[in-house]
């Protein structure tokens, strides 16, 4: 029976012309990366600035490699970067992806186009479905010279097979690449790697450049791992005769020099990374700037303004280096710009981690820490004095900048204690009030008062905040209890 040609003219009059139309098509086989994020971000960006749209494809075809709530993960991710997609195969409901695994007849049929035209064969011998033939070289493989009819007659019969790409023995394939240039590989040097599964799925190979085909894919954004693969693609655009869109390589993000990145060594994810308590604003800049430039000194950037100011020619060849510690400077730039109240709510649960003691409000520890964290995760641990004094020597009250020694730090909190058990206030400026005065009396600077103060309230050297907060904070009570046995450490 031959080819319905109606059905895939029909296919072909659907696919949308004259427009920037990107995708980005992840699998669920693993957590969102950052090199995953990027390839997002860029794709959308090229959309975006074209005012062209952005599909969202899942390419789930590999099913042995599926992870569960490795869908969850894209979603979650793609909404809260802001990664809004345009269209899917939803029609008149709400926008969805377009998943791979729904569209298998679609790449069945277009296989058995390409092997009418000659493009690719029925294949036989026993090996992996991504393998080449056992036992053959491949260029020897019995299959690819076999009669078509007896090759389809055995297909249809029920022989399992797999449909393999019928590369071209002599001669080269040349690609263009935005950021790598033009590249030329020999046809020999190419395998005749498979398109269809023997159980009837595509692999990526094939199923990418179909659907980017139906699609109307401008631009297709990948990592430069692809490059080897891209003549392939061209023979397969070849043979059915379709325009090749744009590659754009991008290079790899390392972890260092040597190393990419991977989950088997620790390295973030971006929901790692959220979970962190660093922000999607920050991740989302730092990413973008991860082997892309924009020109010039400037570095913060919103999703919107990233957008506009997008370039292909941006794009590094050389790989990117992920430094936590360039991204501790972005994300504690975006941390610093929330408004107070926002900032509070984020790091509530991170204080509540450090300061379990339910008489003391997370709300009233957070103005401390706003212009001193670079990421959340790192609040709990400058906390835990306010839930307990920490063992410390007395040797702490000793500071050479505010010229504090053990005499005069107990000197000082002799004075500041009666002090503060006859103020009838406990707020900042009540307290503030008496610690500056009793300086003044003494003749001192306030930070040679304030510093035996806030080691006897809190027990370590380091604190988010001074001694009028920290003493706020902890209330009359613990504060005055704290105070009197930092005194106990003077008198020994």
């Amino acid at each position: 029976m031959g080819l319905d040609m109606k059905w895939f003219e029909d296919m072909e009059s659907r696919i949308p012309h004259g427009e920037v139309r990107t995708r980005f098509a992840p699998s669920p086989t693993g957590y969102m990366h950052v090199g995953n994020l990027r390839t997002a971000l860029y794709t959308y960006f090229i959309a975006r600035r074209a005012g062209g749209k952005f599909i969202l494809r899942i390419e789930d075809t590999d099913q042995g490699r599926y992870v569960e709530g490795a869908l969850d993960a894209i979603y979650r991710t793609m909404r809260e970067c802001g990664l809004e997609h345009d269209e899917g195969p939803d029609v008149g409901g709400p926008v969805g992806p377009y998943v791979q695994t729904e569209r298998r007849d679609i790449y069945g049929k277009y296989a058995e186009l390409l092997i009418e035209r000659g493009g690719a064969y029925y294949c036989f011998c026993e090996k992996s479905d991504e393998g080449e033939t056992e036992g053959f070289e491949k260029a020897d493989d019995p299959c690819r010279n076999l009669d078509p009819a007896e090759a389809k007659r055995r297909a249809e019969s029920g022989e399992k097979y797999v449909i393999r790409q019928r590369i071209p023995r002599e001669g080269t394939t040349t690609f263009h690449d935005e950021i790598f240039g033009d590249i030329t590989v020999p046809n020999d040097s190419l395998d005749d790697n498979v398109l269809i599964k023997s159980d009837g799925l595509p692999t990526y190979n094939f199923a990418n450049v179909i659907d980017d085909h139906l699609m109307g894919i401008s631009h297709v954004v990948r990592g430069s791992e692809y490059l080897s693969s891209a003549p392939k693609y061209n023979l397969l655009y070849e043979a059915f005769g379709w325009e090749i869109p744009k590659y754009v390589h991008c290079s790899p993000v390392m972890r260092d020099a040597h190393a990419k990145m991977s989950k088997r060594h620790g390295d973030p994810s971006y929901e790692d990374l959220i979970a962190l308590g660093y922000l999607t604003d920050a991740v989302v800049n730092y990413v973008a700037l991860l082997g892309w430039s924009p020109g010039g000194e400037r570095e913060i950037y919103s999703l919107k303004e990233l957008c506009e100011v997008f370039d292909i020619s941006g794009i590094s060849k050389s790989p990117a280096i992920f430094d936590r510690v360039k991204l501790n400077y972005f994300n504690a730039e975006y941390i610093r710009a929330l408004s107070p109240e926002k900032f509070a709510e984020l790091a509530r649960p991170f204080i509540r981690q450090g300061v379990k003691n339910p008489a003391i409000d997370p709300a009233a520890i957070a103005p401390l820490l706003q212009q001193r964290c670079e990421y959340l995760s790192d609040i709990p641990a400058k906390l835990g004095f306010f839930d307990e004094l920490p063992e410390y020597s007395a040797e702490l009250f000793v500071h050479k900048k505010s010229k504090s020694d053990l005499e005069s730090s107990r000197e000082m909190l002799e004075a500041v204690i009666p002090a503060l058990e006859a103020l009838p206030d406990w707020t900042d400026e009540a307290i503030l009030g008496v610690l500056t005065g009793l300086a003044e009396t003494k003749q001192v600077k306030n930070a040679k008062l304030m510093w035996p103060v806030r080691i006897a309230a809190a027990g370590v050297a380091v604190t988010p905040g001074g001694a009028v907060e920290i003493c706020r904070i902890l209330g009359r009570d613990e504060c005055l209890r704290r105070l009197r046995l930092g005194l106990q450490k003077l008198a020994k």
